[in-house]
């Protein structure tokens, strides 16, 4: 017997029909790109104009199922394409403008895009890579034609051109809910990178399973401003969440230093928050160089790498702000965890509680998690086994796009129990609370046992004189191999080795303890503002540790 109610498909353009409709004249907030200066809209004019930009898709040919990209900032433009697009059946493909030119490119061909929009910022990578593009037949500036930009490799339409006396009104949806929607590339795995590409249906779940009270939890009277950029995993479905929920929205455009944001937070009087650590460091040594505070910001969300613990302790104890550590991946549109605390947590100690929230925290509703062993044999959920941490769920891929990556003959790339290995080690305990100890290519194997370079960076990261630290692992003759700390110094600072060595011992076990420090100008991050630790791999691959040259 099947239940009685409506058909009602879950596709992203009921988000914002929903929010054109209920909270039309809640603010949408840009810092512009070209100038600088904030712009303000409505999502009600957002729905129009997105409809203009449909009308304009179809105009250029593009149907059901074809790919548009973008390369492009947090805006209210960017907005426009990604509901224009999404809601005709179009594919929006974000590219990530931050990774090599070459490897854009064949990201691009890959996808078979039809059309790229891009903000002015990025022209110059255009410029070089449209000559290598098959499939693109229109360049779109996402400006007027005052600020377009003119290339020497191609012709380009200024944005306002594109839609300019379009119609308002277009047919959005009439699809199956999981005809394809969002496609977005993922530089974490190894070759080529691998497309991932969600539903209309999974976007939509991910939303709604992602604004839980125990996570983002926004509501209408928030005022959200998401660093995480729209072209890193949906801006952690950021850009659902606001107009399902009706919140204000604050799109921080191209300046993304710690003077900008905190300029946002303060301005717009912005409740929540989302980005990786990297942002929060840079705005937390802007406010302690300044002696500023926050006055209204409630909730951060932090992912993309672990938190480290100066971060949470500086948010919570220092500004009063609550710090919602979060964990995820592309391939799950992103959200899989939340470290929000449970009652048991409550009733221990502060300290035990920083702890916890450390952690990476429990699944989201719809995550299914375990961890396994080499032999795919599930390891207890004690704290202590280490395993490969396996997921599924409705938001979860099955396959990549065009099969890369295939482990079977469906060309799915799940493992033989149906799950997607994410290619993490981690621990569960006993209330579910899940930590990440390294990525499996990045954990430090010493004498039989691993190491986790992650726990050593979040605690090198609070030293003094320390702006951000890495830790990756150098051949040993004995042991196979032992923990370097690489440290990129404050500036001014110059600490010794002798200071951060010190600064660990007892906070890690001793056998965790680095064979060495370096100091390093700067430590490399990759495309999403993770440390490259196959950067520094390679940079550090002839080193000697000196307890294997004192023994030669």
């Amino acid at each position: 017997m099947l239940g009685l109610m409506q058909e009602w498909p879950l596709t992203v353009d009921r988000i914002l029909d929903h929010a054109a409709k209920n909270f039309s004249h809640r603010e949408v907030v840009t810092r512009n790109v070209e100038s600088g200066q904030l712009t303000r809209t409505t999502y009600e004019a957002i729905w129009k104009r997105a409809k203009q930009v449909t009308n304009a898709l179809q105009g250029h040919g593009v149907r059901l199922g074809d790919r548009v990209a973008t390369l492009a900032w947090n805006t209210e433009r960017h907005m426009e394409v990604w509901y224009g697009a999404m809601g005709m059946g179009a594919v929006l493909h974000t590219v990530n403008p931050r990774l090599f030119p070459e490897q854009i490119a064949w990201i691009i061909n890959h996808a078979e895009d039809q059309i790229l929009f891009f903000d002015t910022t990025f022209a110059p990578i255009v410029d070089k890579i449209a000559p290598l593009l098959t499939t693109v037949k229109t360049y779109v500036s996402l400006t007027d034609r005052d600020h377009a930009p003119k290339l020497n490799s191609t012709h380009v339409v200024a944005f306002e051109d594109f839609i300019a006396g379009q119609p308002y009104d277009a047919r959005w949806g009439g699809f199956d809910e999981n005809t394809a929607c969002g496609l977005c590339y993922t530089s974490g795995t190894t070759g080529d990178p691998k497309g991932v590409l969600y539903s209309h249906r999974s976007n939509v779940i991910h939303a709604m399973a992602a604004n839980q009270t125990d996570c983002f939890g926004a509501g209408a009277n928030d005022v959200v401003l998401p660093v995480v950029p729209m072209f890193h995993a949906n801006a952690w479905a950021i850009a659902f969440v606001a107009p399902m929920c009706g919140a204000k929205l604050v799109m921080p455009g191209a300046k993304l230093d710690g003077q900008s944001v905190y300029e946002l937070l303060e301005g717009e009087k912005v409740t929540f928050t989302a980005a990786v650590p990297t942002v929060w460091l840079m705005l937390l040594n802007y406010m302690q160089e300044n002696k500023l505070k926050l006055s209204t910001l409630k909730r951060v969300a932090i992912g993309g790498s672990a938190v480290p613990e100066r971060v949470l302790r500086a948010f919570e104890q220092d500004y009063g702000v609550e710090v919602i550590h979060a964990w995820g991946m592309t391939e799950m549109s992103p959200i899989g965890t939340i470290g929000k605390l449970l009652p048991e947590h409550y009733a221990s100690d502060e300290e035990s509680q920083i702890k916890a929230k450390l952690k990476q925290g429990r699944a989201l509703f719809t995550v299914d998690m375990k961890i396994v062993d080499d032999e795919g044999r599930e390891k207890p959920h004690d704290g202590k086994a280490f395993g490969r941490l396996l997921v599924r769920g409705p938001a979860v891929a099955r396959s990549y796009f065009k099969n890369a990556g295939a482990k079977n003959e469906r060309g799915e790339c799940l493992e033989a129990c149906g799950f997607f290995d994410t290619g993490d080690v981690a621990t569960l305990d006993e209330l579910g609370i899940m930590q990440i100890t390294d990525r499996a290519k990045d954990v430090i194997k010493s004498g039989g046992e691993w190491i986790s370079s992650i726990d050593i960076e979040n605690i090198a990261v609070g030293a003094e004189g320390v702006a951000n630290a890495a830790v990756i692992g150098v051949a040993h003759p004995k042991w196979d191999e032992r923990p370097l700390l690489i440290i990129e110094p404050k500036p001014g600072a110059q600490p010794t080795k002798e200071q951060l060595l010190a600064f660990l011992d007892g906070k890690i076990a001793k056998w965790w303890m680095p064979d060495d420090v370096v100091l390093t100008e700067k430590i490399p991050l990759g495309a999403t503002g993770k440390i490259n630790k196959l950067a520094l791999r390679e940079t550090f691959k002839d080193y000697r540790l000196p307890s294997t040259q004192a023994a030669e």
